[in-house]
């Protein structure tokens, strides 16, 4: 008889389990609380507007190409994708601008518009974090489960790119004197809600990422993948239950037994917690059969921030960028507002994507879908959400004037706000802290909560808040290194989804949208 696997959450991870399970003969079960597959990777659809409710960027597709591989399917054939160019363009509110491309003599020359003297140092980043990243790659897709595991000698060759002392803008000022060229190539820790001032200089790789393998959109937004991974889960007999809650993790002993929901009650012989990590933990598992995440040790831990969002279907069209970052003038104050005062800026960062400018089916013909992001901190005591939600909108609009959207209050004809109080209550994230716990360097590899959980026998944890990390790519590599260490302790062949092939290049092709 084959083993039967329950998965808590049909996010992005939970999703990419399933298949990797299914694929070797596992029997799965998916059990997600809300309405819907994805997570927050999912989607808003209201009055003929359709909006992503958390990611919009898609990144390094290789992983969950070959995961689709693995499942005896094809991302591409499954989901339309467009590689977009320029990737972004990045606004400071200090002056200038940068359309951020993956062309290098045109990146040059961005850089050049605003620091002739920087440009030079474009090449040499791309060189050296190309370097880096194949060094880490091997460690990105391994678990850290003992502290033999910290001794590996593949963490060991990569060490001289480690850098732990220096913070992303640190270690960038090896390549670019400017620190507006600096912010352009560490916005990116927002990724992972941490400060790019703080954030472990590791994390260059990400906008490495992007520039080598490309910003895609996927047509119908980031939502559509999810659904195409649900689609070809259930093709592979994954059964998916969706409006059902879990509500505690059934034990004998240390070893999880199954589930019990708000419908029924499940055995299974090994547990994946796609929920978030600190919810799930003071939900499903007695504080008592805890050791090493108990609740007192997880209040001492760090938490990244939150967002505020605006999902707005607007009249009319725009031809701005599919992607834009606007930098405060104060960076560094409005991320101390948010990260250790816990209060709201009067200047604050934001991001709107503009995806119709690529993707006409996203809204009704002459009209938009705009998503506003707006950086805040966690669930904390100094802000009250219910009186500050109306005031801080009415800001956030005024702020989106400088992306050269204008005033679009009276041309609105579809609105949805969520606050952090909205992510910790209606979409159980613990203190609305969207990307996990932070991605200190005392948070991660060993300090992270592991694939295999420690605390109990037959339970795996995959997504944002365990080894690797937050963001689609490393979390479609969490699933990996789950589903190979489950099926190893239920003495089955991981077979083909051992670790990554390292190809050369994305498996996209290279065709972009050239005004995105």
């Amino acid at each position: 008889m084959s083993k039967e696997v329950i998965i808590i959450g049909a996010g992005p991870g939970g999703l990419a389990a399933a298949m990797l399970l299914a694929s070797s003969g596992v029997r799965v079960r998916i059990i997600e609380r809300l309405p819907v597959v994805g997570g927050r990777t999912s989607s808003i659809e209201a009055e003929g507007f359709k909006f992503d409710l958390g990611p919009t960027f898609f990144l390094y597709p290789r992983v969950l190409e070959e995961i689709f591989a693995a499942a005896g399917a094809s991302l591409r054939n499954e989901v339309e994708m467009v590689r977009l160019d320029p990737q972004y363009r990045i606004m400071f509110g200090s002056g200038g601008q940068i359309d951020a491309t993956p062309n290098p003599v045109e990146m040059e020359k961005q850089i050049a518009s605003i620091s002739p003297a920087d440009a030079q140092g474009f090449r040499k980043f791309m060189d050296e974090n190309r370097a880096k990243l194949r060094s880490f790659e091997p460690i990105l897709e391994s678990p850290f489960g003992s502290l033999k595991d910290l001794l590996n000698p593949k963490l060991l060759k990569a060490l001289p790119f480690l850098h732990p002392t220096k913070s992303i803008d640190e270690y960038l000022g090896r390549f670019f004197t400017d620190p507006r060229v600096r912010l352009a190539f560490c916005f990116q820790s927002k990724y992972l809600g941490m400060s790019p001032f703080r954030c472990p200089s590791l994390f260059s790789i990400l906008s490495f990422l992007e520039y080598e393998y490309g910003v895609f959109h996927p047509i119908g937004g980031c939502a559509a993948v999810t659904k195409a991974m649900a689609r070809v889960a259930e093709r592979m007999g994954v059964q998916i239950q969706l409006g059902e809650s879990v509500e505690e993790i059934l034990m004998t002993g240390r070893k999880a037994t199954g589930l019990r929901t708000d419908v029924a009650t499940y055995k299974a012989d090994a547990i994946v917690v796609n929920a978030d990590f600190a919810r799930a933990m003071h939900k499903l598992v007695p504080n008592a059969a805890r050791s090493k995440w108990t609740n007192e040790k997880l209040a001492k831990k760090k938490f990244s921030c939150s967002t505020f969002m605006l999902y707005l279907g607007v009249e009319g069209e725009f031809q701005l960028p599919h992607h834009t970052i606007h930098i405060s003038n104060d960076y560094r104050g409005n991320l101390e507002d948010i990260e250790s005062r816990h209060i709201l800026s009067s200047d604050p960062s934001f991001y709107v994507q503009n995806a119709g400018v690529t993707d006409p089916t996203l809204a009704p013909k002459g009209s938009s879908s705009l998503y506003v992001l707006a950086p805040v901190t966690h669930q904390h005591a100094n802000v009250d959400w219910d009186a500050e939600k109306g005031r801080f909108r009415d800001l956030v609009l005024r702020q989106v004037r400088k992306a050269g959207y204008g005033d679009l209050t009276k041309r609105i004809r579809y609105e949805r706000i969520i606050t952090p109080a909205d992510w910790d209550k209606t979409y159980q994230i613990h203190m609305g802290a969207t990307f996990n716990l932070a991605h200190s360097m005392d948070q991660m590899l060993l300090m992270r909560p592991g694939n295999r959980f420690e605390d109990l026998e037959s339970v795996y944890l995959v997504g944002g808040g365990t080894h690797p990390g937050s963001g689609l790519p490393v979390i479609f590599e969490s699933a990996r290194i789950s589903s190979r260490l489950l099926l190893q302790d239920l003495g089955l062949n991981p077979g083909s989804i051992g670790a990554s092939s390292r190809k050369a290049a994305s498996p996209f092709s290279m065709e972009t949208a050239p005004n995105a």
